[in-house]
């Protein structure tokens, strides 16, 4: 798909890195269905066009990165009776596809805030493996305010976040700064807002360097220990070390090395 196809976000790919912005800035880039199918569908093409090999994920605009769910989308779904739960559609659902498709991504993806980012768009954020911000951004999970609780992107924030700073999140729906994200482990970078893009276009360019088969395997793998028991995580992570240096990158990288010049990474 094209990106001028796209109607809710804007997709290029340049220089090894595919850009994907949230375009719905007068929504403050509110998470739609036709947006998440949408990202889904960027998400598709990003990992299979193989001169891709960072992901940079950013909202239009500099008033909100996202705001998480489209509440009147919301509304309307409850006044229709349509339910979720009730259909027994979880996992086929819109939400529940958006954030299960990050650890399937196999390629590295950075979430560039340059606004704020609250409830389900704070999840976004958080869901990438490394978030850079403005410093004079904003984060919350204000669910609490409307009688509602950030259930889906709890997922992800008790990933990144200790529970005590998590519960604080939570409860007081209180809006922190990038700096005290990054501190509670939700931001990666909080930098001033006239180097935010060109720190992200250096971190995107260093990671795009690297070898994209070593990234994809790296990063499956660490999704694939997650909460397992020590000796199965070692066992795992032994077998594909053993696998990945068989790789033509894995030698290519060590001859490079001890030949004293750059890799030349084709991605075997």
């Amino acid at each position: 798909m094209g990106g001028d196809m796209f109607e809710t976000i804007l997709y290029s790919a340049d220089e090894r890195i595919a850009r994907i912005t949230l375009n719905r800035p007068d929504a403050r880039n509110a998470l739609s269905d036709q947006m998440i199918g949408e990202l889904l569908e960027a998400f598709e093409r990003a990992k299979a066009d193989p001169e891709v090999r960072v992901i940079v994920l950013t909202g239009a605009g500099d008033r909100a990165f996202c705001a998480g769910a489209d509440l009147g989308g919301l509304g309307r779904a409850q006044a229709d009776g349509r339910s979720v739960a009730d259909a027994g559609a979880v996992r086929e659902s819109a939400p529940f596809r958006l954030f299960t498709a990050f650890p399937k991504l196999g390629k590295p993806i950075i979430a560039r805030l340059a606004g704020h980012a609250v409830a389900g768009g704070l999840g976004l954020a958080a869901a990438c493996d490394l978030v850079i911000a403005a410093d004079d951004v904003k984060l919350a999970t204000p669910e609490v305010n409307v009688g509602l609780w950030p259930m889906m992107i709890m997922a992800i924030i008790n990933r990144n976040v200790a529970p005590k700073h998590a519960f604080r999140l939570y409860y007081t729906g209180a809006r922190v700064t990038a700096a005290e994200g990054r501190d509670i482990g939700l931001v990666t970078e909080a930098v001033p807002r006239a180097e935010l893009d060109s720190r992200v276009d250096e971190l995107a360019r260093v990671i795009a360097a690297k070898s994209p088969v070593g990234l994809r395997r790296g990063r499956d793998a660490f999704f694939a220990v997650e909460g397992r028991p020590l000796e199965d995580q070692v066992a795992h992570l032994l077998s594909e070390l053993v696998e990945l240096s068989a790789t033509e990158d894995a030698k290519e990288g060590i001859t490079a090395f001890l030949e004293n010049r750059p890799p030349d990474f084709q991605g075997r």
